[in-house]
């Protein structure tokens, strides 16, 4: 079994599917947290490791950059891989005031201008939604951890700052400053999940923002992700009845 982009096998990749955007996050979180992690795919450079976290199998599958990019690995792992449920965990900026940088996101949702839905099957809603369930076993494991979440709708947008047109974005965003996140990914991995009758959430990590002034090298950005990262395996772990 392998298809375009991805050269596992099926039984290679496990039911519930962590999805960082960068390669090389996948990488580390691999050789960080994983005990005996195999490298299952280096297609294109995107990529994906099995391995166990506290005993569970658990597979950590890169995306890259954007909703094509997301879109092309997310429908695959959805429709050929048996893939059930995909947490993305991934770097966002804020517009919102009331977030710091190093605050922890949990999308509810996800607004986008992206025709992605429409051209995929002639789709011209511009939300969706992450899985109930799932968001409520990530809160109930945060809880557990004493990790404050910020839950609530999130932009999905193809440009990387936003704040260069801020006063355009207000116009085409409803409500633009209600919104506590941008990201360039979930809302086609919502999407794809809703279509797929599938499961998606999304976990985020503020790293930009205009009313901080808190500037992260890459490094830091790096190490400031494995509080996510950890919430998003001991989720995992505790959905996992799989050996």
């Amino acid at each position: 079994m392998s298809t375009a982009h991805i050269e596992a096998k099926k039984e290679d990749i496990a039911p519930i599917v962590l999805m960082p955007g960068d390669p090389l996050r996948a990488k580390y979180i691999a050789d960080n947290f994983l005990e005996n992690a195999k490298l299952i795919n280096s297609v294109r450079n995107m990529y994906g490791y099995t391995g166990f976290y506290k005993g569970k199998r658990v597979t950590v599958f890169a995306s890259g950059m954007g909703i094509a990019s997301i879109g092309i690995y997310a429908y695959e792992l959805y429709k050929f891989y048996d893939v059930e449920k995909i947490i993305r965990i991934g770097t966002c900026g804020t517009n919102n005031k009331n977030l710091k940088i190093l605050d922890i996101v949990l999308a509810e949702s996800s607004y986008s201008l992206n025709p992605f839905p429409y051209l995929f099957d002639g789709d011209e809603e511009k939300e969706y939604f992450a899985s109930i369930e799932l968001n409520e076993k990530i809160k109930q494991m945060a809880a557990n951890s004493s990790i404050k979440l910020n839950c609530g709708k999130i932009i999905t947008s193809d440009v990387f700052d936003p704040y260069v047109n801020y006063e355009k974005y207000i116009k085409k965003y409803p409500n633009f400053d209600s919104f506590l996140a941008n990201e360039m990914e979930s809302f086609a991995l919502f999407y794809l999940a809703y279509k797929l009758k599938k499961e998606a959430a999304c976990l985020l990590t503020v790293v930009d923002s205009p009313f901080d002034s808190k500037k992260l090298t890459s490094e830091e950005r790096q190490s400031s992700l494995n509080l996510m990262i950890k919430l998003s395996l001991d989720t995992v772990t505790s959905l996992n009845k799989f050996n």
